[in-house]
């Protein structure tokens, strides 16, 4: 791939291989934003689950991170990240397959999807860190930020589509069947990931392997590096507050304003379709104001906007989530585009794997424990106080971005 190709009309997309991934992700991002809304949704309409145990679904989601994550950013540094993609699309495809299938036999336990989630995050973690270790064999650096960029639009289209898609499947048609959906969108993923062609040649083995070594490799680059020790460490204090509101937001929408699935669904994405308006500025903003101010405001900003989720109420009050969820969606787009190309573009290629599992271990890794601090809080001081909760620790994470070097950044 050439700069000038990817300066044509539509970019990248003319480039055959990367339009393969383009497509992959899409499907990809769709299923998991669908299982977002649908197991919460199962977990509480259908199986009668509480707080804590609707919670304990995002925790299982996430959990691998903390487990396996860094063992995960060492092998990818060893192997060609591509067929880990293909394998880990269908083993979250069957791992989902499972609960419409016991479902149909009327076999479907709180038990059971537990365990397929577990399951579908332990190939999550192989999926995401491989990913992003990819990209980068995938394109030249200076077609980062483009690339980037449309991949996280991908983000928004999924966050923007996928709450309608699911609430209304799950009210035409069930839980069951929106899970359904959930499958198939890694089938295809692994399906448009097949049909690339480019050859991705094996990483150099290291002349003398020690798994420890190479992890530690990995953690000393991050947090030696001052601009990518401030990403890591937002990220991970900003992911642990926002999982809070992952994890409850349906639940307190549901039970708190009284709103169906449906409802909740078009709530949802009428919020992201700031997402959309993210992918389609994201790479302008980051030209226009440089990458390192991008990431200052707008991780800024980010946390400002938590404050509609706690203030929502019925009726006009909605308007509040509305906004929030436009405006966080916005700031987390254009600050991932920026930040992921930085990160990109300041680790030397042999540490890519390593260094995209170290930040994912601390991104990933906050999910599971904000989802059950969630879920403990939820209970204890009910399910709007937890969302004041995560709105200040939300405005807190900011100041690792305000006293990092990115102030004094004149990019």
């Amino acid at each position: 791939m050439t700069k000038d190709t990817a300066r044509r009309p539509g970019g990248l997309l003319r480039q055959r291989d990367f339009r393969h991934l383009w497509a992959a992700d899409v499907l990809s991002q769709l299923g998991t934003r669908v299982s977002h809304l649908a197991l919460p949704l199962l977990a509480a309409e259908t199986l009668h689950a509480g707080a804590f145990e609707v919670s304990a679904i995002r925790t299982l989601q996430t959990a691998a991170f903390l487990v396996l994550g860094l063992l995960v950013g060492a092998w990818c540094d060893r192997m060609r990240a591509l067929p880990v993609l293909v394998v880990a699309d269908l083993a979250r495809a069957a791992a989902f397959c499972s609960i419409p299938v016991a479902a149909a036999f009327d076999a479907l336990t709180l038990t059971q999807v537990y365990v397929a989630v577990l399951i579908a995050g332990v190939f999550s973690v192989f999926f995401e860190i491989a990913h992003q270790t990819y990209l980068p064999r995938l394109v030249p650096a200076q077609d980062l930020i483009e690339a980037n960029a449309k991949l996280r639009g991908n983000h928004a289209v999924a966050a923007t589509a996928a709450p309608t898609v699911a609430g209304l499947f799950f009210q035409s048609f069930g839980a069951p069947a929106t899970v359904l959906v959930n499958a198939a969108g890694y089938l295809w993923s692994a399906l448009w990931l097949r049909g690339i062609r480019h050859h991705e040649p094996q990483p150099p083995a290291p002349t003398q392997r020690h798994l420890g070594r190479e992890i530690t490799e990995g953690l000393r680059l991050v947090f030696g590096h001052p601009l990518l020790r401030a990403f890591g460490l937002h990220g991970a204090t900003f992911v642990l507050f926002q999982s809070i509101q992952v994890a409850l937001g349906v639940l307190f929408l549901l039970r708190e304003i009284n709103l169906s699935p449906g409802a909740i669904g078009l709530l949802s994405s009428l919020g992201l379709t700031g997402a959309l308006a993210a992918a389609l500025l994201a790479r302008r903003l980051a030209t226009h104001l440089g990458q390192d101010r991008t990431i200052l405001c707008s991780g800024t900003a980010l946390g400002v906007l938590f404050l509609g989720f706690p203030l929502t109420t019925p009726g006009y009050g909605l308007i509040w989530w509305a906004v929030a969820a436009f405006g966080t969606a916005f700031s987390l787009i254009v600050l991932t585009v920026s930040m992921s190309s930085r990160q990109q573009a300041l680790c030397p290629p042999a540490l890519l794997g390593r260094m995209n599992a170290t930040m994912l271990f601390l991104v990933w890794g906050a999910i599971p424990v904000g989802s059950l601090l969630g879920g403990v809080l939820g209970e204890v001081i009910g399910l709007r106080g937890a969302l004041w909760v995560a709105t200040a620790g939300a405005m807190l994470a900011a100041l690792w971005l305000v006293c990092s070097p990115l102030r004094r950044s004149s990019d």
